[in-house]
């Protein structure tokens, strides 16, 4: 299963694709941007993309965006995304008529991480993941 990453922190962003690679997953992207992820994404379509809902230059919604942009136009790419707050309105829009392939999780309560594989796992093989907080 191959996976692209967008998460502006290299400490998470690291310890994201050293959890993946050990759990027997190709990250194929390692992204700080959300123009970065939508060009190796087009470039090179992963199975899922795990992205930060807040990315740089404003860090308000640029992760949000491309993963709404992602949905519209690769559907069979499977979208996570992490969040450190919970945006209710955010993930509405990203669930939107559908969950399939797509999660919303909460970084500050993602504490196992063979919950966590399994969630990338559901969301590549077009299943969901969405925080309890949400529902």
């Amino acid at each position: 299963m191959r996976v692209a990453i967008a998460e502006d922190s290299l400490l998470l962003r690291d310890g994201l694709v050293r959890i993946l690679t050990s759990a027997g997953m190709e990250v194929s992207a390692e992204c700080a941007t959300a123009p970065e992820l939508l060009a190796r994404v087009r470039a090179e379509p992963p199975d899922v993309v795990i992205v930060d809902i807040r990315l740089p230059p404003t860090h308000t919604d640029e992760g949000m965006r491309a993963a709404l942009q992602i949905r519209r136009q690769q559907p069979g790419v499977g979208v996570l995304v992490l969040s450190q707050y919970l945006e209710l309105g955010l993930a509405t829009q990203l669930l939107g008529d559908s969950a399939d392939g797509a999660g919303y999780l909460l970084k500050d309560r993602v504490t196992d991480v063979a919950e966590f594989v399994a969630a990338v796992r559901r969301v590549a093989g077009g299943g969901s993941a969405i925080d309890p907080q949400i529902v």
